[in-house]
């Protein structure tokens, strides 16, 4: 059964001022009933001869986090202050004297306050009536005099008899005056008795008491009448007592109460002494205001009613406000609710599996409350949202995303109940607790998009390059990820499908030298077929292990005086340093005549060798053919190496200049390049020849008419021959070995001055032009001559001087004129042109 209670409006109003701050309620009073002398003032009944100075009550209230509180007194503007309060203990004390019948309400402000928040409420304190008024006579003693010719007054008295009367038409009344006081005057004849003019009278004071008779009906004294019924107020409990007098004072007749209507079997009184009493229990009354008619009668003393009257009593029904708000499940109060669902419902879906009640078992303004639920924001929210008395709590998902079993495997939230508007701000809470199943809703996700790998080269198999990392948050076998891989570049590789180690195949060769970056995709999957994928980089580190290599045509180098010769080794390794190539000489024969440069690998004389006379001066050996030692050697570690022995042919400058006779010095150690030269000149030439005769044969052939008599006729010129043209090179036997190679052809006529093949396109040769003079040599002691240069391929002038005919020659010169004519038979014979 549900308590009733209700505060009466008149004489409990609360002004409720709070200042909200994040995670702090508001401090509140206890309120502990009219009859309490601690809590919050409300219904305070005080007798106005209550003396100054007296503690009276004690502010007694509380804050929700333990805070200390502080109280105070305040007045509305123009009233007077009567009381005072201790900021901290809350003692107040009287400091102004009362008196109910100048003020019988006294309004007061009390305010309770956590240095956060403040909690202000209006109370009426009553003011009870005290016997503090003695009876009091004003203009004492009452003397009434009544002359004769005073109509006026109430009594009469014949002048002659000195009878006293009451007027005709007046009528004394008991209840307003009992005793009545007459001054009489009685005079004499005067002097005509004794024959002089002198009155004499004389005074006299006649008391009239007046008898009281039975005409005046009952008074209830205190009108109007109010009485509380509390909440914890017991069935037979006196609420209040009315009190009604015999309007007759003199021989007054006992007064007989009873309840005329407004009862509803809810109350009775008491017919001798009027004590109104409820007869039931607070919350079996089903009304907050009871109007009871009372019904006071005289009864004389045969026991017959001679007159009554009414009045009228009004009693409310208070609620305490003991209550706060209380949840309940299936079987009872609860403050517990847990379920079980699966993570990420729609949203908009009710949890119907929580049964969740709540109740505030006051009436009124205390039976309502504001419903919240705290905890996770955003994720749930309650339905309804403020309630009165009762409501059934319906939960609604708000956020699905937040419903996450990998984030929160159980959601707990706090669901809050508060009063609104009570000063007491009752609140209960329960705790809801969610547990959530896992389904498989997450991707199995790499701890990076791309992974970069190395590995050296000639690793052996099955050799671990790298492990892959996938993790799936979800749980049970939806969590297991197994690892694949594939791609064009993957074919050397394997991965582990369950620990993601990618190794290499039991055969694979991993050369840097031969392929040094691979490139493919690994994929994490999971047992319903989700999958992510990541791009794996693997390059292969090169190792040394390769040395150095010179070019075939190591063996033999031309060296013309003043310009170097190069070398270049070729080390096969991927990577710097180990393809990286230095230079050296390790042995040369002379010694200290020639200089490598370490990087580039060219090959130069010491910068004082200048001539042929310097280097024969500083060896024996005249041919000028030297061996020279040279290693080649890479900057890996370790580091490998290769050694060549290089002949050097030292010979100066030739006199013919120009691009054939460079070329022909520039290919002479390479007799292919030549020919690929002149097979390309060639070559232009046909494709010209061939592009000219179409062109010719689609002009004539556009021609609307032909007409013989207009047509010209050319001749068509023979081709050349696409032979090889050896007449540059003329064998003779001259008076000296040099003079075997004379060039016939002038400069413009050669594509190299070395080149050992040439094309003739040309129908006639020009002429040679004049050779330039031999240049200077250092003088001698024998006459100056221009020496045969010993280069094979290479040019010799026309002329001899006559100085340098008459010298013999040496067997040095007769050898490199074999080897030259040997190299040009074998040219001719690759070529299959006939020699001329």
């Amino acid at each position: 059964m549900k308590h009733v209670r209700h505060f009466t409006p008149s004489l409990f109003l609360s002004l409720v001022h709070v200042c909200l701050v994040q995670a702090n309620y508001a401090p509140y009073f206890f309120d502990n009933g009219a009859r309490s002398t601690n809590g919050n003032m409300a219904l305070l009944s005080l007798s106005e001869d209550t003396p100054v100075g007296t503690y009276v009550y004690t502010l007694n209230g509380t804050d929700p986090e333990g805070d200390p509180v502080t109280y105070g007194l305040t007045y509305e503007a123009g009233s007077r202050r009567y009381f005072s309060v201790d900021r901290n203990l809350g003692n107040v004390t009287l400091i102004e004297e009362l008196d109910r019948e100048k003020e019988d309400e006294i309004e007061v402000i009390v305010s309770i306050s956590d240095g956060l928040s403040t909690v202000s409420e209006k109370v009426r304190i009553l003011v009870t009536d005290a016997n503090d008024e003695s009876p009091e006579f004003i203009n004492t003693p009452y003397i009434v005099q009544v002359p004769e010719n005073i109509h006026a007054n109430k009594f009469t008295i014949d002048r002659h008899s000195g009878v006293l009367r009451i007027k005709t038409g007046v009528t004394l009344d008991y209840e307003k005056s009992r005793t009545h006081f007459v001054v009489v005057v009685a005079k004499d004849g005067g002097g005509k008795l004794r024959g002089d003019n002198k009155v004499f009278s004389a005074t006299t004071t006649v008391t009239v008491n007046v008898e009281d008779v039975q005409d005046t009906p009952p008074m209830f004294i205190g009108t109007p009448y109010y009485g509380y019924v509390y909440e914890d107020t017991l069935a037979g409990s006196e609420v209040l007592t009315v009190v009604a007098l015999d309007g007759d004072r003199g021989k007054p007749n006992s007064i007989h109460y009873c309840l005329v209507n407004g009862s509803e079997g809810s109350f009775e009184i008491s017919n001798t002494t009027g004590a109104i009493s409820v007869i039931k229990n607070p919350n079996q009354l089903k009304k907050e205001v009871y109007d009871l008619k009372i019904q006071a009668s005289e009864v004389g003393p045969e026991g017959d009613v001679s007159a009554y009257a009414f009045a009228m009593v009004t009693i409310r029904v208070v609620d305490l406000n003991n209550h706060p708000p209380t949840f309940y499940g299936e079987n009872g109060p609860q403050n517990r609710f847990e379920l079980t669902m699966y993570e990420h419902p729609p949203e908009g879906e009710i949890l119907r599996g929580l049964k969740i009640t709540v109740n505030d078992s006051d009436q009124g303004a205390n039976a309502k409350f504001n419903l919240r639920l705290v905890g996770p924001g955003g994720i749930f929210r309650v339905v309804p949202q403020t309630v009165l008395n009762e409501a059934q709590v319906t939960v609604i998902v708000e956020n699905s995303a937040a419903i996450d079993y990998e984030k929160f495997k159980v959601l707990t939230f706090k669901l809050l109940a508060i009063e609104v508007n009570t000063p007491e701000r009752f609140s209960s809470t329960a705790d809801v607790v969610i547990r959530l199943l896992d389904t498989n809703d997450n991707v199995p996700k790499f701890s990076s998009d791309y992974y970069i790998a190395r590995i050296p080269e000639n690793s052996p198999g099955g050799s671990n390059v790298v492990a892959i990392t996938a993790t799936d948050p979800d749980s049970g076998l939806w969590g297991e990820v197994k690892y694949s891989i594939y791609g064009t570049g993957a074919d050397l590789f394997l991965i582990h499908p369950s620990t993601g180690i990618i190794y290499t195949q039991p055969w694979a060769v991993l050369d840097a030298e031969v392929n040094s970056k691979y490139n493919f995709y690994v994929k994490a999957e999971d047992t319903d077929g989700k999958y992510s994928l990541a791009e794996v980089f693997i390059t292969v580190l090169d190792v040394n292990d390769h040395s150095p290599e010179f070019n075939e045509n190591i063996q033999e180098k031309t060296m013309i005086i003043g310009s170097p010769v190069k070398i270049e080794a070729i080390d096969q390794d991927a990577e710097e340093p180990n393809n990286i190539v230095d230079y050296s000489i390790m042995q040369a024969d002379p010694a200290n005549v020639f200089d490598i440069d370490q990087s580039t690998g060219e090959i130069k004389l010491k910068s004082y060798i200048r001539s042929l006379d310097i280097i024969h001066n500083i060896t024996k050996n005249k041919d000028c053919i030297w061996s020279v030692v040279v290693q080649a050697k890479d900057r890996g570690s370790p580091s490998f190496s290769t050694t060549a022995v290089l002949k050097i042919d030292i010979t100066e400058e030739t006199l013919h200049k120009g691009p054939m006779a460079a070329f022909l010095m520039q290919t002479k150690d390479n007799p292919m390049k030549a020919l690929g030269v002149l097979a390309g000149v060639m070559g232009i030439m046909v494709l010209i020849t061939i592009m000219i005769s179409t062109a010719m044969f689609w002009r004539n052939k556009r021609s609307n008419k032909i007409m013989p008599v207009r047509r010209i006729i050319k001749k068509r010129q023979t081709q050349p021959s696409r032979t090889v043209r050896m007449e540059w090179l003329k064998f003779k036997r001259p008076s000296n070995a040099a003079e075997k190679f004379v060039v016939k052809d002038d400069a413009q006529s050669l594509q190299n001055e070395n080149s050992n093949n040439n094309v003739q396109v040309a129908p006639v040769p020009p002429a040679a032009p004049v050779p330039p003079p031999p240049p200077a040599l250092a003088p001698s002691g024998d006459a100056p001559g221009w020496r045969v240069p010993t280069v094979s391929g290479s040019l010799t002038p026309k002329f001899i001087n006559k100085q340098l005919k008459k010298r013999g020659h040496s067997s040095t010169h007769n050898a490199l004129v074999s080897e030259l004519k040997m190299r040009f038979e074998k040219r001719n014979a690759a070529i299959a042109e006939p020699h001329i």
